[in-house]
C-alpha cells in the first residue's frame, strides 16, 4: 500500500496552531459554563453575587471567542462544524430566546438563566467528549485529526456569507417584533411600535355622575405635530394635570433636560414645546426633595451623561457609581409609585370642582393611573390613537376607534 503524501511543513504548522486555538476556545467554553453555573446557582437559591464580576469577564472573553472561531469557519473549512456551531450558536440562541423571557417571565428570569447555564455545561461537556473520542488524551482536546482537509474554498466562504446575510435579516425582524411586544406589553397598550413608528392610544374614562378623566400618554421627545395635535384637544372648561418634577432646594446639579437627544434625533422635546392651548393648567408632580439620596445621586450622574455625552471623565464617575441592595426597588418607587400616589390624589382633589380632567403624563404612569381611576368607579368611554414619532409615513392621527 502507498502511504499517503505527507503535507508541507508550513500547513503543518498552520493545522497544529489551529488544532490548538480551538481547543483552547473549546476549554473556555466549558470553564465559561462552570462559572456560569456556579454562579446562577449561588444567586437563584443563596442570592449571593460572589463570582458575578470574574463571571462576566469570563464570559465577555468567551463571546468573543466565539465570534472569532464563528469567523474562522467562514475563512477555513478545516474548523469542524459540527463542533463548533453549536459553541457559537449558543450564545446567539440563548441571546435570542432571552427576549421573550424578559418580557413575560421577568420575575423568573433567574430560574432561566440557571437552566440555561446548566444547558451550556452539558452542551460544552458532549462537544469535548466527542472532540476526543478515540483520541489519546491529551489537553488539546481538538486532536489534528478533527480538522479538515482543505485551508481555503470559496465555496465555503460563499455559503457562510449568503448564511449569514439570512440570519441577519431574520433576526432584524426577530428583534424588531420582540421589541414590539415588550412595548405593547409594558405599556398595557397605552404604547405601540409599528414598522412606521411610534404611536399612543390616549384613552378616555367616564363615571356615572358625569366626570369624565382623559390619559395622554407622552414622550419626553416626539415629534413635534404630536405636542401641538394633543395641546389642542383639550377642553376649555377642563383641568390639566401636568408632569413635571419640581426641584424647591437645587439638589440636581444637572437639569433635567432631553434636548440634546431631541436635537440629534431631529424631534421636538416635550418641556419645550407642549403647551395645552386652552385648561386650567395646574402642575401635579412631587418636588426632589421627595426621593432618596440615591436616586437623587443617579438621576444626577444620568443627566451629566445625557447632557454632555459620554467621555472618559463621565465614564469613570458612572463606573464609581455603587448603588445599594435595592437600588432598583427604591429607584422604581421614587421614579414610578410615589409619582402616581400623588398625581391619583391631585385627581381626586380636583374631581369636585371639575367635570373634565386631562392628564398628560409618560406612558409608564398610565397602566397604574387606569388602574385607579377604574377602582374610583371610572369606565373605558373610547380611545383614539396618535403617532408619536414616525419612521416613514407623515400621517399624523393614525386611526381612532
Amino acid at each position: 500500500m502507498v502511504p499517503p503524501p505527507e503535507l508541507p511543513s508550513s500547513r503543518n504548522s498552520l493545522r497544529h496552531l489551529l488544532a490548538i486555538v480551538l481547543s483552547v476556545g473549546l476549554a473556555l467554553f466549558l470553564l465559561d459554563a462552570v462559572i456560569s453555573f456556579v454562579d446562577d446557582f449561588l444567586i437563584l437559591f443563596f442570592h449571593s453575587h460572589a463570582i458575578s464580576f470574574p463571571r462576566g469577564l469570563i464570559s465577555m472573553i468567551m463571546v468573543l471567542v466565539a465570534l472569532g472561531i464563528y469567523a474562522l469557519m467562514g475563512l477555513t473549512p478545516m474548523v469542524p462544524k459540527r463542533l463548533f456551531l453549536p459553541v457559537a450558536g449558543f450564545y446567539i440562541v440563548a441571546m435570542l430566546v432571552t427576549f421573550p423571557m424578559a418580557i413575560y417571565g421577568y420575575e423568573r428570569l433567574q430560574v432561566f438563566a440557571f437552566i440555561v447555564s446548566g444547558c451550556q455545561l452539558v452542551i460544552a461537556g458532549a462537544l469535548i467528549f466527542y472532540a476526543s473520542r478515540g483520541s489519546k488524551f491529551s489537553w488539546r482536546v481538538v486532536p489534528v485529526e478533527r480538522l479538515g482537509a482543505r485551508a481555503f474554498s470559496w465555496r465555503n466562504l460563499a455559503v457562510f456569507a449568503l448564511a449569514n446575510a439570512v440570519l441577519l435579516m431574520l433576526t432584524g425582524v426577530y428583534l424588531f417584533v420582540c421589541t414590539a411586544r415588550a412595548v405593547g406589553h409594558f405599556s398595557e397598550g397605552f404604547m405601540a411600535l409599528h414598522p412606521s413608528g411610534f404611536t399612543v392610544q390616549v384613552r378616555k374614562y367616564v363615571r356615572d355622575d358625569g366626570k369624565v378623566i382623559e390619559l395622554f400618554p407622552m414622550a419626553h421627545i416626539a415629534n413635534a405635530d404630536f405636542y401641538q395635535q394633543v395641546s389642542r384637544t383639550f377642553p376649555s372648561n377642563s383641568t390639566v394635570l401636568m408632569e413635571g418634577v419640581s426641584d424647591s432646594q437645587n439638589l440636581l446639579t444637572n437639569k433635567i433636560t432631553y434636548k440634546r437627544m431631541a436635537k440629534s434625533l431631529g424631534l421636538a422635546e416635550q418641556k419645550e414645546t407642549f403647551v395645552p392651548a386652552t385648561g386650567d393648567v395646574v402642575r401635579a408632580d412631587v418636588d426632589v426633595d421627595q426621593f432618596s439620596g440615591t436616586t437623587i445621586d443617579f438621576l444626577n450622574l444620568v443627566m451629566l451623561i445625557h447632557s454632555r455625552g459620554m467621555n472618559a471623565e463621565n465614564l469613570s464617575k458612572l463606573l464609581e457609581f455603587t448603588p445599594p441592595p435595592d437600588f432598583e426597588r427604591q429607584l422604581f418607587d421614587d421614579i414610578l409609585i410615589k409619582r402616581n400616589e400623588h398625581l391619583v390624589g391631585e385627581i381626586q382633589a380636583h374631581l369636585p370642582q371639575s367635570d373634565s380632567i386631562m392628564v398628560p403624563w409618560g406612558v409608564a404612569h398610565m397602566p397604574g393611573i387606569a388602574r385607579e381611576i377604574q377602582k374610583a368607579g371610572f369606565h373605558l368611554s373610547e380611545t383614539h390613537e396618535y403617532s408619536v414619532i414616525r419612521f416613514r409615513t407623515k400621517k399624523g392621527v393614525e386611526s381612532a376607534k
